[in-house]
């Protein structure tokens, strides 16, 4: 007896392969317009291109490195949303 295949999505979270799908074909959407792409230029600019220097705490770099960590991920979601469509 075969067992269903588990889809893991983007985001780490089980989910049908279809609902991941709409999910990232959603965010694609929403940043591919253009008050989107401002909107995710500004989070990148806030949190992936921020440089911090040595003197910055563990409790901040660990702040600042989930607010990464989650613009990367509406980042994968529109690429996934893009090849999704094609």
């Amino acid at each position: 007896m075969e067992r269903p295949k588990v889809n893991i999505g983007i985001d780490g979270i089980q989910r049908t392969k279809e609902l991941d799908r709409q999910i990232s074909m959603m965010v694609a959407e929403i940043f591919s317009a253009p008050t989107g792409k401002e909107v995710l230029k500004y989070f990148r600019s806030m949190t992936i291109e921020m440089v911090n220097g040595p003197n910055v705490s563990t409790e901040e770099l660990r702040h600042l490195e989930g607010q990464r960590y989650f613009v990367a991920l509406i980042e994968q979601r529109i690429a996934h949303g893009h090849r999704s469509k094609q």
